[in-house]
């Protein structure tokens, strides 16, 4: 891996907040990727994942009210003119989301799916953008790429149709992409080749990868360090090895214990008790604290935690350096 000094993406303190919340959905987000380095952010549905790759192209809620900063290779989106966001969108960073079907118009042919913001946006004519599409198609594992560019969506499956908005993603050679829940909606077998198309493709061109996933055991093995969120808020962030070998928040071994390992479960697994705060609730300490078994009455529950460094983590928990040892995933004997 090789990784450049200078992030390529940069959140610094980025806040986003609705007046009709009671909490921000992202609250003072501290996160960098690099070049060359697979980046991924962790937590439960309803964390704020979403919403903070997204701001990685300029798009916040309707409505919403931004803060702070959110730099792609230098250039800050919160409150940037059209001419900039155009700069990012098409040059840079591209965004893979989740549910392919959703991201590629029906009634059109993949081909016109994949060259016509080459030939409209970058002034390419048909032949080069045509052939560029080939290129790509070839380059995500898809057989035939000449045929394939006639198809209509629902003449592929799901995971030949993720291959096809990969290549989508890479038609103007960004040097970031975004990767929303890529695959959730296949099938484990599937899962695992897109992964691989993701792993070779960033390799192969030194791209800066952010990974967004519910799924912490996923996560570690393709990316090289991990962020965790919780009620929009970064809890802890290490090296991957270092956060699986000692987590040192509670809710990064919650995730633990409650995720079945890839390699088979050796246990029963152990779900964290509660529910995740909503945006219409908040709290005035840690908001991790209602389900937590380590909080301390009249500590945990009077102040939010700042990050703060822990050899080489960083993690936003008061109690913190005392548990150190002591946190661990937690799984039944089966």
């Amino acid at each position: 891996m090789t990784v450049h000094e200078t992030p390529l993406l940069a959140y610094d303190g980025l806040t986003v907040s609705l007046p009709s919340m009671a909490r921000p959905i992202l609250d003072c987000i501290e996160l960098r990727v690099s070049a060359g380095e697979i980046v991924a952010l962790v937590g439960e549905s309803g964390s704020g994942k979403s919403v903070t790759a997204r701001a990685a192209l300029g798009l916040f809620p309707a409505g919403a009210e931004a803060g702070g900063r959110v730099r792609v290779d230098g250039i800050d989106l919160v409150g940037a003119d059209p001419a900039r966001l155009r700069e990012v969108r098409t040059n840079k960073a591209a965004m893979i989301y989740q549910d392919p079907r959703a991201a590629i118009n029906p009634v059109r042919r993949i081909g016109d799916f994949l060259t016509e913001p080459l030939r409209l946006v970058h002034g390419w004519s048909k032949a080069r953008a045509d052939a560029r599409a080939v290129e790509l198609l070839g380059a995500v594992g898809l057989p035939d790429p000449l045929r394939h560019l006639e198809q209509y969506p629902h003449e592929l499956s799901g995971g030949m149709l993720q291959r096809v908005v990969i290549a989508a993603a890479l038609t103007a050679e960004p040097r970031l992409l975004l990767c929303d829940e890529p695959t959730t909606a296949l099938d484990v077998s599937t899962q695992a080749e897109i992964l691989a198309i993701l792993g070779r493709l960033q390799r192969e061109r030194g791209l800066g990868l952010l990974l967004i996933t519910h799924d912490i055991e996923l996560a570690a093995a393709v990316s090289d360090r991990i962020y965790v969120m919780y009620a929009g808020r970064i809890v802890e962030t290490a090296p991957v090895a270092e956060l699986f070998a000692s987590p040192r928040h509670p809710y990064t071994a919650g995730l633990l214990g409650s995720s079945p390992p890839l390699d088979g479960p050796t246990g029963r697994l152990t779900p964290i008790p509660g529910a995740p705060m909503g945006l219409l609730e908040s709290a005035p300490g840690c908001a991790f604290a209602p389900r937590c078994r380590f909080a301390e009455p009249g500590r945990c529950d009077q102040s939010p935690p700042a990050l703060r460094p822990m050899g080489p983590a960083e993690v936003a928990c008061h109690r913190a350096a005392e548990l150190v040892g002591s946190i661990q995933p937690s799984r039944e004997e089966s």
